[in-house]
């Protein structure tokens, strides 16, 4: 599932992934890793980010959001981000999106010839080997195809409700209730 979207269910009332989007960065059969795609972080900038790391931003660079990525590791940050920006500490997810937790990307960035779109995000979620898809098994998450709208498009508060109507469902007609044949 490397590559592809995890939309919570709407019985999953866990305060860290209730309403999430997670676009899955790693699935083996080791385990897991992904960012939550739709939680902004409304006291952190990515001025501040910068500061921290000592680089002045460029007056033309993104000042792109700084979003919550999981419970796991909250003081690390990652930027997901389109394959036109690689370094070699770069990890391809799939053809269009990679990872990179570096501060060169933070850098390039805020120098304005960073990656065309991306997304920063401080910590992850990461599941043990199995877990995830017992939780998947257990009705918690649907998947979707990921796309660059979803991944970066600018309306975090609206991406839960995208990815549920990607799958052309309706919220309301979804039950918690897991059913197996």
């Amino acid at each position: 599932m490397t590559g592809q979207c995890l939309v919570a269910m709407p019985g999953l009332i866990d305060s860290h992934f209730s309403r999430t989007v997670i676009y899955l960065c790693a699935h083996t059969a080791e385990g897991a890793m992904g960012l939550v795609i739709n939680r902004p972080i409304v006291q952190v900038t990515f001025n501040d980010v910068l500061e921290q790391i000592g680089v002045e931003p460029n007056p033309d660079c993104d000042d792109i959001r700084v979003h919550f990525g999981g419970p796991v590791e909250t003081g690390r940050g990652f930027v997901l981000h389109t394959t036109d920006f690689r370094q070699p500490a770069t990890m391809a997810v799939d053809d269009a999106i990679a990872l990179t937790a570096t501060t060169d990307v933070l850098k390039a960035i805020a120098g304005g010839y960073g990656p065309r779109a991306s997304l920063l995000v401080l910590g992850y979620a990461g599941w043990n080997a199995g877990q995830l898809d017992a939780e998947i098994k257990d009705n918690a998450w649907l998947t979707v195809d990921a796309d660059e709208d979803l991944l970066f498009g600018p309306y975090a508060e609206h991406k839960w409700e995208q990815a549920i109507h990607k799958l052309g469902i309706d919220p309301a007609m979804l039950s918690d209730a897991a059913g197996h044949a």
